[in-house]
């Protein structure tokens, strides 16, 4: 593809070299001065030639800096500048002409430009689902997006994922924007919208990369990515004129999906602090056990948790209910990093608490599948760990929407549809679903 569209461009170069004389900056300050306002709305219209970069670094963002340069340097920035140029001399040549993309091409070959195009826009698409795949998966890791189900397409590289919920979603999405739009260049308008305000967080993001993790000076982080704000906001400014016109798409879609990433991450919180103020502290549990021995039974049993300092519900039900507690007590809290993968040494960390009873904290990065058997039977948990002997002990919570609990009545039933729909605990930590136990708490949002 980008063989094509630079040999199309080269070969309408040659024929009007003049055109290289628009490298002068002159006459773009001469064309804002000429045109005014006018001038700059011009650029919300030509924005789309400065974007699909995006696509690039979706697509290398796995192999590195280096193939995103080589490929960005060598193939894909020479290619696309001699094709605008070529564009740019056919006009030169043509004012009339109406797509000077494909009327670059003589007539016989337009029908075969326009079959690598789309064949080369299906390859680029791939590049884009496959970055919402990885960014959902890691926003499933984070807390910001409910469990869904991920499915790991590579043994060597762990940022390969599908998510089939997301593929429909996308499916859907792409069949109702065709539907809805008509034709491309009113889609046009949406996708200028939303390249502009991507660039425009990009940088942002990059002022605190540069602050917080690379720790640059405050005046050079603010030379840099001031720099690239102002044209960032300058092309942002002249796509706000599209918005009528198809660019408020991808805004009500972005607050769309911002209001149910932080309904779920609130709801997530709020349902913590709900199940830690209801909670027995472990330390009483351990002793009131001590004092009061209940009947033991032989096997292993794991209670998950999200407090260590607190006694799981589910251990709580089942001693009630079932009035024995198991030879050998792991209570078990799964944690999410802010980093992509952990340390071995640092995954797994074991505090025996007496009377058979071990806490274990299991460490995930957050492009890591969490494997709780597999990371259980690696860990020096004290006695032999047997599989089939292991019982795993989860806590199902029934949420009750509540006025008065502060969180507002819709945006409650919003969370508890999220919660019912999300993809249950046993597959998204690996459990074997013949040795779990699932017992239910009713919880007041």
């Amino acid at each position: 593809y980008f063989l094509t569209i630079a040999a199309l461009g080269t070969l309408s170069l040659l024929q009007s070299p003049g055109i290289l004389a628009a490298i002068d900056p002159r006459h773009a300050i001469a064309f804002f001065a000429d045109n005014g306002l006018a001038g700059y709305a011009v650029v919300g219209s030509v924005f789309l030639v400065a974007t699909g970069g995006e696509a690039l670094y979706a697509d290398l963002g796995h192999f590195g800096r280096r193939p995103i340069r080589l490929a960005w340097f060598v193939v894909v920035l020479p290619a696309l500048l001699l094709n605008y140029y070529g564009q740019g001399a056919l006009l030169l040549r043509d004012p009339s002409v109406s797509n000077t993309y494909y009327q670059l091409a003589p007539a016989w070959a337009q029908v075969p430009l326009l079959a690598i195009s789309i064949a080369a826009a299906v390859i680029a698409s791939q590049a884009v689902i496959s970055g919402v795949f990885s960014i959902t998966a890691q926003a499933i890791q984070l807390g910001y997006w409910p469990r869904m189900a991920v499915v790991h397409t590579s043994a060597a590289t762990i940022g390969q994922v599908y998510l089939p919920g997301v593929n429909w979603m996308l499916m859907f999405g792409c069949i109702g924007l065709v539907i809805g739009f008509g034709s491309s260049s009113n889609l046009a308008a949406a996708y200028g919208v939303a390249i502009a305000i991507t660039m425009v967080v990009t940088t942002t993001l990059l002022f605190f990369a540069a602050r917080h993790v690379w720790h640059w000076p405050l005046p050079l982080a603010l030379a840099l990515t001031g720099t690239f704000l102002v044209i960032d906001l300058a092309f942002l400014g002249a796509t706000l004129g599209k918005i009528p016109h198809g660019g408020w798409f991808p805004l009500v879609v972005t607050l769309a999906i911002y209001l149910l990433m932080s309904t779920w991450n609130l709801g997530r919180r709020r349902l913590g602090e709900r199940m830690r103020a209801q909670a027995l502290p472990l330390a009483q549990f351990l002793a009131d056990v001590r004092a009061h021995p209940p009947l033991r039974v032989p096997g292993t049993a794991v209670f998950m948790t999200g407090n260590p300092h607190s006694t799981p519900s589910s251990l709580l039900h089942n001693l009630k209910h079932n009035h024995v507690l198991h030879e050998r007590v792991v209570i078990l809290q799964v944690v999410t990093a802010e980093i992509p993968a952990i340390a071995a040494a640092d995954r797994c960390s074991v505090v025996a608490l007496g009377d058979g009873v071990v806490g274990v904290t299991l460490h995930f990065g957050f492009k890591e599948e969490p494997n709780v058997p597999m990371m259980l039977a690696r860990a020096a948990l004290g006695f032999a760990w047997a599989p089939l002997e292991v019982s795993y002990f989860l806590g199902r919570e029934t949420l009750v929407v509540s006025r008065s609990r502060g969180m507002p009545i819709w945006r409650g039933r919003l969370f508890a549809s999220l919660s019912r729909n999300a993809r249950n605990a046993v597959a998204f930590f690996s459990l074997p679903a013949n040795r779990v136990v699932e017992l239910g708490i009713h919880v007041e949002l």
